[in-house]
């Protein structure tokens, strides 16, 4: 599986970008997808995620209510709205999949993985 994350840029408190994934490879219609994040100088976190049936998204506590994930019909794209941003949302931001059953929440099981894309929220 193949995935290619962009998107980022540098943005103003309060604006919004989307990020975007492209997922290409022999099992990507079946995948739970997630948007995962690393500040400086701290650990990568989850931020959202999404099952392969499309509902029931996950989000942090962070970026509930601001960030939105979604994926197409296609299941070859995945989207990361994000919305009101703030100076603690600057991150190099991953896109992730896995195939097996654990909880969508579960981070340490996403297995690949895209390069990540830079996100600056300035004040």
């Amino acid at each position: 599986v193949q995935l290619q994350a962009f998107g980022g840029g540098l943005v103003q408190v309060g604006g919004s970008l989307r990020l975007s994934c492209a997922v290409s490879g022999p099992t990507f219609t079946a995948y739970d997808a997630g948007w995962f994040r690393q500040a400086p100088g701290k650990e990568r976190e989850l931020v959202a995620a999404m099952p392969w049936r499309g509902d029931r998204p996950w989000y942090a506590n962070s970026v509930k209510g601001r960030f939105t994930i979604s994926r197409n019909s296609a299941k070859d794209t995945v989207w990361l709205q994000m919305n009101s941003l703030k100076p603690e949302d600057t991150a190099v931001y991953y896109c992730a999949t896995k195939t097996d059953r654990a909880p969508i929440y579960s981070a340490s099981n996403y297995r690949y993985w895209g390069q990540g894309t830079l996100v600056t929220v300035s004040s």
